[in-house]
């Protein structure tokens, strides 16, 4: 597609494969040469079946672009989605939220169960949800139809995803992902003949593993 952008903290780059894509992620001269920590998140959501073989795209978000809420110790960043009265203007094609929450000491924030499938990621410190507490690193699954209180006693970091139920079983195998294993089977053949589109000045190819 040639597009070619740097991400910078509460940023989003929305890549959708459809039919294919091919991307080349790299650190910048500067950061190359000084060094330093790099935190973020990567999420791969499958797209309806109807919607597998749809041109590849991908959209750019700076961070002033996504809603954030602020109340009472807590800032929601809304990604993808609608949360606490918010909404991204980030396109989806179902029902998908991807919420960014960070609490402060003795924060709660409640969280509704609008999407059929919802998940925590716990990015730092840790969360409570009843009388269990969940750890930075820990994934934490929702019980379907349950609105539940999120708090945390220390500063802490966790991600909300989710949406609907996917429509049918996904395969995966390295970098593809299909609901049919013959279409895996031809973007390996693709892949291996050179038929995916270049990343422009790329000059490096990854092979299919063995």
């Amino acid at each position: 597609l040639g597009s070619a952008l740097p991400i910078r903290p509460g940023a989003l780059n929305w890549m959708t494969a459809g039919r294919g894509i091919a991307h080349s992620e790299r650190s910048g001269a500067d950061w190359r040469a000084h060094g330093g920590t790099l935190s973020g998140l990567q999420l791969w959501v499958a797209l309806p079946q109807a919607f597998e073989e749809t041109a590849p795209a991908f959209d750019h978000y700076d961070a002033g672009q996504l809603p954030v809420v602020r109340d009472k110790g807590v800032e929601a960043r809304i990604i993808a989605g609608a949360a606490l009265g918010a909404k991204s203007p980030v396109k989806t094609f179902g029902d998908t939220i991807f919420v960014d929450f960070t609490l402060a000491a003795g924060a709660s924030a409640p969280l509704d169960a609008a999407s059929e499938e919802r998940a925590l990621y716990v990015f730092s410190g840790a969360i409570e949800i009843g009388d269990e507490v969940f750890e930075a690193g820990r994934l934490v699954i929702l019980k379907p139809g349950a609105s539940i209180k999120v708090s945390a006693t220390t500063p802490a970091r966790f991600a909300l995803v989710g949406g609907e139920t996917a429509d049918g079983p996904r395969y995966i195998w390295w970098n593809f992902v299909s609901a049919r294993r013959e279409r895996i089977e031809q973007a390996k053949a693709d892949w291996a003949a050179g038929r995916f589109d270049p990343v422009p000045g790329e000059t490096e190819f990854i092979p299919l593993p063995e």
